[in-house]
């Protein structure tokens, strides 16, 4: 059974094909995580995740979705974030982080807040990104970054990988997906720069590649690096599963071991074909023409069918986001519909 056979990745070996997906809870202070993210992510290692990624952490304090996210851009972050990471790790679960840097997509509320920019006087700031172009109306415009202002960036996320090693993960994973720095850069509809970092798509993946050259220098040689992107922008003219392809396979030249392959969220009111597995389809083409390991995400709840997607060659792992806010312990639930037998902490025993 591929669902629950493990997958080795450089010297790290992962129990299961299951990953939580990087989620955001909008519950930190200050960059902090606290109890909320402990018992969040710990409750999925417990509910027999493989591999348990925190929600997109922030590599710089302006890079954070809303002033509620968590962070890595400080030291002191390492020993907020350490407790979780071998919670995570004490459960036979692989913990994870994924860095990211939001991009135009910084300085709003949170979601049950509205969502809205933030202004500077109420607490938020000004974005940065590529171009001094706004994601949508209720939204910040931000500032078009110099390239000296990049390499502090690049320098942020090395700086970042670091700290996340210090507090004990094992897997870091880049963002450059669902609009955020790294997918503006690389879409022509976002990223419309007239000099080294704009134009061909030479230049548009430029910085995601530096950025990901950076982490990968920085993390062991031993552990894993993974790569979020977002296979299409899902709009003419924009980022698409062709340039996908070429990404992937410049990535994975960099030492790149994963691709967590999403798509959408550069810009707003796309059509999306919504429905189990609608995303698949991208894992499966990068995966068969860049000849990289692949993990499938959107909309996958049915035990029966992750697992025809992985036994099938589709992807080599599967992330589930919402299936598991719903269901702490979908793993152990696919494991009894599957036949599989899987051993739950000690605690629970007297359970089985």
């Amino acid at each position: 059974m591929t669902l629950f056979a493990p997958l080795k990745l450089r010297e790290l070996e992962l129990k299961n094909r299951i990953g939580v997906s990087p989620m955001c809870e909008y519950s930190a202070k200050d960059g902090h995580p606290g109890p909320w993210h402990m018992v969040h992510l710990g409750s999925r290692a417990v509910g027999g995740a493989g591999i348990v990624i925190t929600e997109a952490t922030a590599v710089q304090a302006i890079g954070r979705i809303s002033p509620a996210d968590t962070g890595i851009y400080l030291d002191a972050h390492i020993e907020s974030w350490k407790p979780i990471a071998e919670f995570i790790r004490g459960q036979g679960a692989v913990p994870g982080m994924q860095l990211a840097h939001a991009g135009r997509k910084a300085s709003t509320a949170v979601p049950w807040k509205g969502g809205s920019k933030v202004a500077v006087d109420d607490g938020g700031w000004v974005p940065v990104a590529p171009s001094a172009v706004a994601f949508d109306a209720n939204y910040a415009e931000p500032r078009a970054l110099t390239i000296p202002e990049m390499d502090q960036i690049v320098e942020d996320f090395r700086a970042a990988a670091r700290r996340a090693l210090a507090a004990g993960f094992q897997v870091v994973e880049m963002h450059a997906a669902h609009g955020y720095l790294a997918h503006e850069f690389l879409s022509p509809l976002s990223n419309l720069r007239t000099d080294e970092y704009g134009g061909s798509l030479e230049n548009r993946m430029r910085f995601p590649l530096r950025v990901a050259q950076a982490v990968r220098e920085t993390w062991p040689a031993k552990w894993p690096v993974f790569v979020r992107i977002s296979a299409t922008d899902w709009k003419e003219g924009g980022w698409d599963l062709a340039q996908s392809i070429e990404l992937c396979k410049r990535f994975r030249a960099i030492g790149v071991d994963l691709i967590d392959v999403s798509s959408g969220g550069l810009v707003p009111g796309v059509q999306i074909p919504l429905g189990p597995g609608y995303q698949v389809k991208f894992a499966e083409a990068i995966r068969r023409d860049a000849g990289i390991a692949m993990g499938a995400v959107g909309m996958l709840t049915d035990p029966a069918q992750v697992e025809t997607i992985l036994s099938t060659g589709q992807a080599d792992m599967v992330f589930l986001a919402r299936e598991l806010l719903r269901d702490p312990y979908w793993p152990r639930r696919a494991a009894q519909e599957l036949g599989a037998k899987i051993t739950p902490p000690v605690q629970y025993l007297r359970a089985w």
